[in-house]
């Protein structure tokens, strides 16, 4: 009887990556953060890594479409983060030094989670590469509220604080497809800083590189105007409207389709890029795993742009 090399469901890493520890010097490594600590509507995000990883198994043979290329035989998964259950402060001194350690080794893809955990990993970037990053932030959200609910930080915070501390540039600092509710001053908190916002509500319609050059190129223009620093993915799941992916803590109608977001991915694969994460899945109200296919598909699509 002959070996089968396709697991059907037994999935445990990305793309049926070898782990770290038996692959340790490929340059392009996976990690989860099983963090839904700081959630303000549904909890679940927790379930993130392990759903994404099991989804991305029908990638893991062949090459992407647009880049003609595959990350598989690149990549290594370095399993999810040892992290506390309980407290947000402590999730983020613990989780900072683990990333210090594989953003010196590899370039990372970390899976969520929910977004609180950007915040540490930014740190992390900004400390081990010496210098403020640019930042392509996709999410329904702006993030940028000063309190996370009456308490000092939390998942919607993380943008606003990143820019206070000198995490990112904030000329190079870009969102694509807010559009939830939220006062004035949080929503164009980004525009006011030098930033550019770009809502929801300005993309529709537009899906084809044609149609969506209005945002690469204003993305290009930031990024070499700062001078090409290293440039980090942000992206929220739940930029994507629930039509695409219900499996989220906080669903907002109105989003983009997820060719909006292969779009843009793939007109950017050249940038410089250094890391990114996907975040906000939770599989417990997913259907048909429309959301874990969505942020497996993007993971792999940002990884498959930078294979070389």
């Amino acid at each position: 009887m002959s070996d089968h090399a396709f697991p059907y469901l037994s999935a445990s890493t990305f793309l049926l990556a070898p782990t770290r520890q038996q692959a340790p010097d490929r340059p392009f490594c996976v990690a989860g953060v099983a963090w839904d600590g700081s959630v303000t509507n549904r909890p679940g995000a927790r379930f993130g890594p392990s759903a994404i990883r099991r989804a991305s198994q029908m990638l893991c043979d062949a090459e992407h479409p647009v880049f003609n290329r595959t990350p598989h035989g690149q990549v290594c998964d370095a399993g999810d983060l040892m992290l506390p259950n309980t407290s947000l402060e402590t999730m983020r001194a613990a989780l900072q030094p683990q990333a210090e350690a594989l953003i010196a080794a590899h370039r990372m893809a970390w899976i969520g989670g929910d977004h609180s955990i950007t915040l540490p990993l930014l740190r992390a970037y900004r400390k081990v590469l010496g210098r403020p990053l640019a930042l392509v932030h996709f999410d329904a959200h702006c993030d940028t509220w000063t309190d996370h609910f009456g308490e000092p930080s939390g998942h919607g915070t993380w943008t606003y604080e990143a820019l206070q501390e000198g995490l990112v540039i904030p000329e190079a600092t870009v969102q694509i497809g807010i559009r939830s509710s939220g006062q004035r001053e949080a929503r164009e908190y980004v525009n006011s800083v030098g930033g550019r916002v770009f809502t929801a509500r300005e993309l529709r319609g537009a899906e084809s590189p044609s149609q969506l050059a209005f945002v690469i190129d204003e993305i290009r223009r930031r990024v070499a105007a700062a001078g090409n620093p290293p440039l980090y993915l942000s992206l929220d799941i739940d930029c994507l409207d629930p039509a695409f992916a219900p499996g989220t803590g906080t669903p907002e109608p109105g989003g983009m389709t997820s060719a909006q977001v292969l779009t843009i991915l793939e007109e950017t694969a050249g940038l410089p890029w250094v890391g990114m994460d996907c975040v906000e899945v939770a599989p417990p109200y997913d259907v048909s795993e429309l959301t874990t296919n969505a942020a497996s598909t993007f993971v792999w699509t940002w990884l498959a742009g930078q294979a070389r």
